[in-house]
């Protein structure tokens, strides 16, 4: 078992359960607490919320194989923190290069929406992954759940750090920026619009380059 991630956690009762229906609907899914993609040193940390159904809960990798990981995948490419532009399942030769990817929490959730306990279950493994960062790394939160995690992990007051699209915070040794998360439901609903997202791998590889 891994500080960071444990592939038979089974802390979350209804998480565990939920995995179990799942793969027995889907029996070549993986149905795993999915563990975090990319390497510890990397200066830049991609947080999502949770494991999406047909994404990375069937293949295994964060943001894979499913609408959310499209335009995630194509910017990382096109700002240099991955060798393609997809990523289409975890044999598919994709690397990334100084960033990782994980997610607040760690095992798909039914309807994709983890209770309060189960975030805090998973909040241990989150704080660890980020404290393997070198100082004056970037932690990109999606979403307001994957950045109140993050906060939470650096036992830090939420109230002095809100979620804004485009916030930046100084979290501890740590540049933290928030974005919309990246779902078919933001981008489709313009809450999220592809040249916002942009922006946001715009400012954070300005950042790393200073």
């Amino acid at each position: 078992m891994s500080d960071t991630y444990d592939p038979n956690c089974q802390k979350c009762n209804r998480l565990a359960n939920f995995l179990a229906e799942v793969k027995e609907q889907h029996a070549t899914y993986f149905c795993k607490p999915v563990p975090a993609f990319g390497h510890n040193k990397s200066r830049l940390l991609v947080v999502g919320l949770a494991p999406g159904m047909h994404g990375a809960n069937r293949t295994g990798r964060p943001f894979t194989g499913d609408y959310a990981g499209v335009s995630l995948y194509k910017n990382l490419h096109k700002y240099g923190f991955s060798n393609r532009d997809k990523s289409i399942s975890s044999s598919d030769n994709l690397e990334l290069i100084n960033c990782k990817i994980t997610n607040a929490v760690k095992c798909l959730p039914p309807q994709n929406k983890p209770n309060g306990s189960e975030i805090n279950n998973c909040n241990g493994y989150l704080r660890n992954e980020i404290l393997m960062l070198e100082k004056g790394s970037i932690i990109l939160a999606l979403g307001g759940i994957a950045h109140r995690a993050i906060i939470k992990s650096l036992l830090l007051k939420q109230a002095d750090y809100k979620f804004g699209h485009g916030n930046e915070h100084k979290v501890n040794r740590f540049q933290l920026i928030n974005s919309y998360h990246c779902s078919r439901y933001n981008l489709n609903t313009k809450r999220l619009t592809l040249p916002m997202f942009e922006e946001i791998f715009n400012r954070v590889s300005m950042l790393l380059r200073k």
